[in-house]
């Protein structure tokens, strides 16, 4: 209970400092970052209506103090501001409609990323100095090196422009009428193979040759020689006794990798035009769209700091010494 409770007090802390450091940032530079809005709509709006939208970007008000509080409430209340670049929609309606993209993209990749990477990591350390296991690595760790987007011009190039395989563009066909139908969920797929392809590949060999060395470190442990030697099955000995203790470590990367999926898009997203929030945070950038900044910015930390937190109670459940405090020596 005592590491339980350590974890959620660092969860907090930490969350208050994401919260108050994206709350600093944007103040810190010069000039309102409102103004550029405010002189699109200059001559346009009557001077009630711009104080108006002043007031609701919080513009004008007297004190630090007072704007970090209502920062915090319009945070808690789901009220985080109009955007800049498709004024007057609120920050949250955009979100809503990007993130879910988003999610099913990187999410579905990585969990395929980890599950196909741990799953070859595991076999090609039980296989060690055959063939896979000195080439799969190298292939791999040769996408990896590849950096994301370039990978991504050239799938988009090859499958979508020379052969045109795939789409190039968008999350699904303009023409289609959403709706919960095989062609439109076949259209959503053929819209994200390339993009998904593309995460997938990049972050492969992370997931083979970590697993692998775990697997080769705990392979050479006592208590999996004396299980050998007793005459414990090859399946049994693989899974049960070293994967079991060496996908621990794994665990925190995937933590990792889950948190980033909000922001491990942004490039492919861009590339491939979908309609995630890496897309979305690109154009928002682009438009000094700061309310957006902003919002997109806090979901990356609280992501992270949650995913982290998740893996720090189930790595305790899973290793008890991490709990009581003990060292591996022990």
């Amino acid at each position: 209970m005592r590491y339980v409770l350590n974890r959620l007090g660092f969860f907090v802390l930490s969350l208050w400092a994401a919260i108050t450091i994206n709350f600093i940032l944007p103040r810190m530079m010069p000039g309102s970052p409102a103004d550029a809005m405010f002189a699109k709509f200059q001559g346009r709006l009557t001077p009630e209506a711009l104080d108006a939208m002043k007031k609701a970007y919080g513009v004008g008000q007297s004190t630090l103090w007072q704007q970090y509080i209502d920062y915090l409430h319009g945070l808690f209340t789901f009220n985080w501001g109009l955007s800049f670049m498709q004024y007057p929609t609120p920050v949250k309606d955009m979100i809503q409609g990007s993130i879910p993209w988003t999610i099913g993209l990187v999410g579905i990749s990585t969990v395929l990323s980890v599950f196909i990477g741990t799953t070859l990591g595991i076999y090609i350390s039980w296989k060690r100095k055959g063939f896979l296991d000195n080439t799969l690595p190298i292939v791999s760790m040769i996408f990896q090196a590849m950096p994301y987007f370039w990978v991504a011009l050239l799938f988009v190039f090859i499958f979508g422009f020379k052969l045109n395989l795939f789409p190039m563009a968008h999350g699904y066909d303009p023409s289609l009428t959403p709706g919960f139908n095989g062609t439109f969920l076949t259209s959503i797929f053929n819209h994200a193979f390339l993009p998904g392809l593309t995460l997938l590949l990049g972050s492969l060999s992370g997931w083979i040759v970590g697993m692998r060395n775990n697997m080769m470190y705990t392979l050479g442990e006592d208590y999996v020689t004396f299980a050998e030697a007793k005459g414990v099955s090859t399946s049994r000995l693989m899974f049960s006794y070293a994967a079991r203790n060496a996908i621990l470590p794994q665990l925190t990367s995937f933590a990792i990798a889950i948190g980033n999926v909000v922001s491990g898009s942004i490039l492919t997203e861009q590339v491939f035009s979908y309609p995630g929030i890496g897309n979305q945070l690109t154009s928002a950038v682009q438009s000094q769209d700061f309310p957006m900044i902003q919002a997109s910015f806090l979901l990356i930390a609280v992501t992270v700091l949650v995913a982290n937190l998740i893996v720090d109670l189930l790595y305790s459940r899973l290793d008890p010494r991490i709990r009581t405090g003990r060292g591996l020596e022990g």
